[in-house]
């Protein structure tokens, strides 16, 4: 199996994995033909998977194929423990709401903390990319909590229905929130705890909303 494809192939079976979902519900959902992503995971086609496929493949997958330039990354400052790269991600100051929030881009990083880069490459974040923030509010309770912290990946700004971003919402500020979008219609901003109805966007209110990133980690405070 040459590198390219398997590449793919590890890339797919990941991708499946955070879905929670099959290849053959895949296939089903997106019209693919019947085998289009089995046939990846078998690794059944010794030529390899042609690049339409994989096109077709990494849309019904949410995944981006790339052909290009090298892309420039933003470099996060290194450390080294025991022989394991990793990378520091800047904490920065002020909340981001499960409801109405602020970020203060501006002002220094208040603290960082470390990720392997082997754990940020298996899952495609980019640590000079992103930042983390304390969440303000229990309306994405009980996965995301008050005092919270998340980190954003701000190059995942396209939405992906059932994913948690961080946005502008306007004058409702910072927010985190569960996207839908509804095509020519606008976006459903829906929250974690059920006791909060969902709010909907459309017209010039959703062409407004700047979605910030996407939250990709999450960590819970216990005190």
């Amino acid at each position: 199996m040459g590198t390219a494809q398997k590449d793919l192939l590890e890339v797919v079976a990941q991708r499946l994995q955070e879905l929670n979902t099959n290849a053959f519900a895949v296939e089903k959902a997106a019209g693919l033909p019947a085998d289009a992503i089995r046939s990846i995971l078998r690794s059944e086609k010794k030529s390899g998977t042609t690049l339409n496929r994989a096109k077709d493949v990494c849309d019904a997958l949410g995944l981006e194929l790339y052909i290009g330039p090298p892309r420039n990354l933003t470099c996060a400052p290194q450390v080294e423990i025991e022989g394991t790269a990793f990378s520091t991600v800047d904490r920065i100051e002020g909340a981001i709401a499960a409801g109405h929030g602020r970020i203060n881009y501006d002002a220094p990083a208040i603290d960082r903390l470390a990720f392997s880069n082997d754990w940020l490459k298996q899952r495609s974040i980019s640590a000079g990319d992103s930042f983390l923030v304390g969440v303000k509010g229990d309306s994405m309770a009980p996965h995301i909590s008050d005092g919270d912290l998340v980190m954003i990946d701000t190059r995942k700004t396209q939405i992906m229905d059932g994913r948690v971003y961080a946005l502008n919402d306007g004058d409702n500020g910072a927010r985190i929130k569960r996207l839908e979008v509804i095509p020519d219609v606008g976006i459903i901003l829906r929250s974690d705890n059920t006791t909060f109805a969902p709010e909907y966007r459309t017209g010039t209110d959703a062409a407004s909303i700047d979605i910030i990133g996407q939250v990709v980690w999450s960590g819970h405070n216990w005190i």
